[in-house]
């Protein structure tokens, strides 16, 4: 028991755990725990963090550049469209960052991946950030738009649950002593969480409010060309930083995690 959490930080050779781990994806035909040792995870993650950072805030400041001086205003909305390229990716990464977590949990369930507990809380905080940052930069939009800051519809109240889902599990994941997994209990809440992203992605078409409906879609844009282009820039821009913040978090959890193991084993040496 006490080498428990060491050998999540032992080489594969020597850890039983990550052998039988090996042993099960090969049986599966499939390769998920091929970085399954933190070791081999922190040798990649370590080179490709500057690079997410780096290229995802070259992109981010080049589309804010662009769609504050380069696109012209909309003909009804003015100089307030221009929140779409804030607004936009942050609500795509606060229901993208949900299903990490959910996909996540469904790993740890049910192949019990040594990395995927490390994953989901890794990316629950930043997942709530943009997820706050949709609804208040959503309410800015809506008080130029539509002369109210606040609008009790299906879109935006499907939202605001999202973050208070976010508040829950990283409660929920905060409450474990375990610094490298989550509860069995929290993992099914990620999980169960999940069930509230169709339900924002489809409430503009389900139920009529002041929020407008679907503009992108898989058959096209409703938004001009010379408005929208800045978007992409700013989407992926953003989406790299999330990714990194995701991956900094990883290595510090584990870092932590790491110096624990050592100080416990000092300790009872």
């Amino acid at each position: 028991m006490r080498s428990r959490r060491v050998d999540h930080f032992a080489p594969d050779k020597g850890n039983p755990r990550f052998r039988s781990d090996a042993g099960s994806a090969r049986a599966g035909g499939t390769h998920m725990h091929a970085f399954a040792n933190p070791t081999r995870f922190l040798s990649i993650a370590r080179p490709v963090t500057p690079w997410l950072l780096g290229l995802g805030v070259a992109l981010t400041v080049y589309g804010a550049y662009a769609g504050l001086f380069l696109t012209p205003p909309d003909y009804l909305q003015g100089e307030s469209v221009r929140i779409l390229y804030v607004h936009v990716p942050a609500a795509w990464l606060g229901m993208g960052g949900w299903m990490g977590i959910a996909i996540s949990s469904l790993t740890q369930l049910v192949w019990r991946h040594p990395l995927a507990g490390v994953a989901a809380r890794a990316i629950a905080a930043p997942g709530a950030l943009f997820t706050a940052i949709c609804l208040v930069s959503g309410s800015i939009w809506g008080s130029r738009t539509w002369g109210t800051w606040w609008q009790w519809d299906g879109r935006m109240t499907s939202m605001l649950v999202l973050l208070f889902l976010y508040f829950g599990y990283i409660a929920l994941s905060n409450a474990s002593d375990e610094k490298t997994s989550v509860s069995r209990a929290t993992a099914i809440f990620g999980l169960v969480g999940a069930v509230n992203v169709p339900i924002i992605n489809r409430s503009v078409v389900w139920w009529n409010s002041l929020h407008q409906g679907p503009s992108i879609t898989i058959r096209g844009s409703t938004i001009s060309s010379e408005i929208l282009w800045p978007l992409a820039f700013t989407t992926l821009g953003f989406t790299l930083i999330f990714a990194a913040i995701v991956v900094m978090r990883m290595r510090a959890t584990l870092a932590s995690a790491k110096v624990e193991a050592r100080l416990r084993r000092l300790a009872t040496a």
